[in-house]
């Protein structure tokens, strides 16, 4: 079993691949702290708030 990591440029939250579907970025860490899933970016606060246009699972906190 691989652990989630997150990406450290837009904080989506990557199982089972080395590459951000998001952003296409490699850069991710398995050191994360709670997260957030958006469903319509367009109409949530915490999107807006998180720079987040795609819907999905998103880190809040991310360390190293």
């Amino acid at each position: 079993m691989s652990k989630i990591k997150a990406c450290k440029d837009c904080h989506r939250l990557v199982a089972d691949s080395n590459v951000c579907p998001v952003c296409k970025s490699t850069n991710l860490t398995e050191y994360w702290r709670g997260f957030v899933s958006i469903i319509d970016p367009e109409k949530s606060e915490i999107s807006k708030e998180l720079n987040i246009e795609i819907p999905g699972k998103y880190a809040i906190r991310l360390s190293r």
